[in-house]
């Protein structure tokens, strides 16, 4: 029987509408105490001094880029496989992307891979949680240390690891700050939006300038109580708050993140079960790392890797992939040169990656398909390809 399989579908419903609705009823569509809310919210889930909300974690990278004076002639080095924002935004800042490539078993940066690439002007580092997995955080700031360079700021890319942690650790323990997603397809959502987390106080009083077109007050508290406040510019910010509208559907996915993640965690267990025979690549997990799950990639020779996804669309499962190496892409390419044999692991992995359906609604009985299509058209084409 054919079946069709989403890659992705949110828990969200209908009365998720009773909450916007509320915010509809006052006279504060922008950024206000709904979003303040959700950030008290946020510093107690993480444990932290700070957190505030932004409208995309492009739009946090670059107000957390200018709020650490990182600009034009400086070097922020990134992970070659990642998704193409977190090298954006140090483009969109004037700063020069450096590439290293990735672990070949766990596709993270590696101490080792950092420190070779530090130069006299790398300003920032931008570890990124790939697919839900947090990178050695502490390790790379003692390396960091180590090599003399406390003047490295560490940045975390935690998009996909909002419930993630490392020996206990949360994104934002040891970094300068953590930088989340709350895109369509994140473990917590509003369609478009994100957020930070900092224990430094200097960097959230910068924060919240930077996020906000550098103005030393938002609408918010420049009519606080019904006065008009006047308000400053003393450094450069865009435009990256999140409005009330949008911050109103975070409360409850937060509080039932972890019973979310167990969800998750099944459904990753079942997968890595039926795969255990079948010739197909997965990222290894760290044994003390606690996974968010946020997607459920595979590996597949590249010469069928297209071939493959057109297989498993044609039986009804819908995949995606998650990433090609971003120094390879087009405008990294041409712009800086690169090529496949400078970024081995990553551009190997990127040409072979398959990303599976995985989210908490999914039924057994649809995962079982994409299984089954797995065994019965996947493994054929990976066969022929071997």
């Amino acid at each position: 029987m054919h079946r069709n399989v989403p890659f992705y579908r949110h828990d969200l419903a209908p009365q998720d509408a009773a909450r916007i609705a509320e915010v509809l009823a006052t006279p504060m569509l922008t950024s206000g105490a709904v979003g303040k809310s959700v950030e008290a919210q946020l510093r107690t889930f993480f444990g932290v001094g700070h957190a505030g909300l932004v409208n995309s974690w492009t739009n946090g990278a670059v107000a957390a880029l200018l709020a650490l004076d990182v600009g034009p002639g400086d070097e922020v080095i990134v992970p070659a496989m990642t998704f193409i924002a977190t090298a954006n935004a140090a483009e969109l800042v004037g700063a020069k992307p450096v590439f290293v490539d990735v672990d070949p078993d766990t596709l993270l940066l590696s101490p080792a891979a950092m420190r070779a690439a530090l130069g006299p002007r790398t300003r920032a580092v931008i570890p990124v949680h790939l697919y839900g997995q947090m990178a050695d955080i502490g390790a790379l700031r003692a390396t960091l240390d180590e090599a003399g360079r406390q003047d490295v700021r560490l940045i975390e890319d935690a998009a996909h690891c909002f419930e993630g942690s490392l020996r206990g650790e949360r994104p934002g323990a040891r970094s300068d700050i953590a930088i989340f997603s709350f895109y369509a397809t994140k473990n917590v959502t509003c369609g478009e939006g994100g957020a930070y987390v900092t224990n430094s106080d200097e960097i959230a009083e910068r924060m919240a300038q930077t996020r906000l077109h550098g103005m030393s007050a938002g609408a918010a508290d420049r009519f606080r109580q019904g006065a008009y406040r006047h308000w400053d510019m003393t450094r450069l910010g865009t435009k990256a708050n999140l409005p009330d509208l949008l911050a109103a559907l975070l409360p409850p996915q937060i509080d039932t993140i972890q019973a979310r993640l167990a969800r998750r965690a099944t459904l990753a267990a079942r997968y890595d079960a039926a795969l255990a025979d079948l010739p197909v690549r997965r990222p290894a997990l760290r044994p003390d790392a606690l996974s968010a799950h946020h997607v459920f990639p595979i590996h597949v020779p590249p010469a069928i890797r297209d071939e493959a996804i057109a297989a498993f669309n044609a039986a009804g499962v819908a995949v995606t992939v998650n990433y090609r190496a971003v120094p390879t892409l087009g405008y990294y390419r041409e712009r800086y040169g690169y090529g496949p044999a400078d970024f081995p692991v990553s551009y190997a992995w990127g040409e072979g990656t398959v990303t599976l359906p995985f989210f908490p609604a999914m039924q057994d009985a649809d995962q079982d398909h994409v299984v089954t299509v797995l065994r019965e058209r996947i493994v054929p084409l990976c066969k022929r390809a071997a």
